[in-house]
């Protein structure tokens, strides 16, 4: 299955899980109204991504809370597109955004937090009014 920001309250998303889950069909996806993702990923950057996801989890799970971020934040800027990777990381950051309920307004808020400093680490150059493209200036974008 694959969704970006899935949630229980939702009916078209418990109905994909349950026919996931009796086999009526080998995969779903979702759309998601607040995560669009921007740019792409090379395919090697997603499994170095998903290797470090592994081991930051593991680390987690053995209670190395550094060490599992660090792998995590490594995760999730050669994958920055990867919602589950990013959610992991608010978890254990934040483990209070997540129970007894998951706040997905501030996750929203987080996210386009983190996306603006993601793009100031890229070199791009992001304010209220979206990202600037490299090369560009706001006069030649206006001729």
């Amino acid at each position: 299955m694959i969704k970006q920001g899935f949630s229980i309250t939702e009916e078209e998303h418990l109905e994909a899980v349950e026919n996931l889950l009796n086999g009526e069909v080998e995969k779903v996806e979702l759309e998601d109204a607040y995560y669009e993702p921007q740019d792409s990923t090379s395919e090697l950057e997603e499994q170095l991504a998903q290797t470090k996801f592994k081991l930051g989890m593991e680390y987690s799970k053995s209670g190395r809370k550094e060490e599992a971020l660090k792998e995590l934040d490594k995760a999730i800027m050669l994958d920055s597109n990867n919602f589950l990777i990013r959610k992991q990381r608010w978890y254990i950051r934040y483990p209070e955004k997540f129970s007894p309920d998951i706040d997905t307004e501030w996750q929203q808020k987080q996210l386009e937090k983190e996306k603006e400093q993601e793009a100031r680490m890229k070199g791009i150059d992001c304010g209220p009014e979206g990202c600037v493209i490299p090369g560009t200036t706001k006069n030649e974008e206006s001729k």
